[in-house]
This record gives C-alpha cells, sequence and structure tokens, in this order.
C-alpha cells in the first residue's frame, strides 16, 4: 500500500509503519511546496493509496466530495515523532480498513 507523506509529517515517522507500507514523502516527490489540490491529484495520478497529513485545516480547505484519494489527518500538540508515534497503530487501522475517499482524523 502506497502513503504519500505531506510536509508536515515528519519523513522518519516512515520507520514506525511495517513493510507492508511504501512511504514517499512530498519532498522525495519532489512536489515540496504544492497546494493540498494539486498534492492530492499527484498523488492520485502517482497510484497512492491516502495522503497522510497533520494539517488540520484541509478539509476546510477541500471539496469533499471530490476527494481524489483519502485523507488521513493526524492530531497532535506538535508534529514531531515522539507525538506522532502513537498515532501510528491508528492510521494503519484507518488505511487497512475499508476506506473511502473522505478525511479521516487520528488522535489518542
Amino acid at each position: 500500500m502506497k502513503l504519500l507523506f505531506d510536509e508536515s509529517i515528519p519523513r522518519q515517522l516512515g520507520a514506525h509503519f511495517s513493510d507492508r507500507f511504501e512511504i514517499q514523502t512530498a519532498q522525495q516527490m519532489g512536489w515540496a511546496g504544492s497546494k493540498n489540490g494539486d498534492l492530492l491529484r499527484l498523488a492520485a495520478s502517482h497510484g497512492f493509496n491516502a495522503l497522510i497529513t497533520a494539517d488540520q485545516g484541509i478539509e476546510y480547505q477541500q471539496n469533499l466530495e471530490d476527494l481524489p484519494i483519502p485523507v488521513v489527518v493526524m492530531i497532535a500538540s506538535r508534529t514531531r515523532i515522539q507525538e506522532l508515534q502513537p498515532l501510528v497503530h491508528r492510521v494503519v487501522d484507518v488505511v487497512t480498513g475499508n476506506m473511502q475517499k473522505r478525511v479521516y482524523r487520528v488522535t489518542e
């Protein structure tokens, strides 16, 4: 399963996901600085199954009925590994479940 981390998610968080996930960052793909709508379209066109972000505003910035792929928003006090790592198991539950093209919010 291919997951794309946007710029708000530290690249190192990928080490906390199992090997069954292929994780790339927006920076690695050359998409740094892309607006959320453009990033979602690029991710979908390159076969990503979901966008992982810490941007809590994304659901208010996008037309949720036209999302090209699901979005998982990790909600933590900060976007450091220490705060995000405990949420990884919840992200995995979402992306391995019956995912729809909508925004999922994961928190402690």
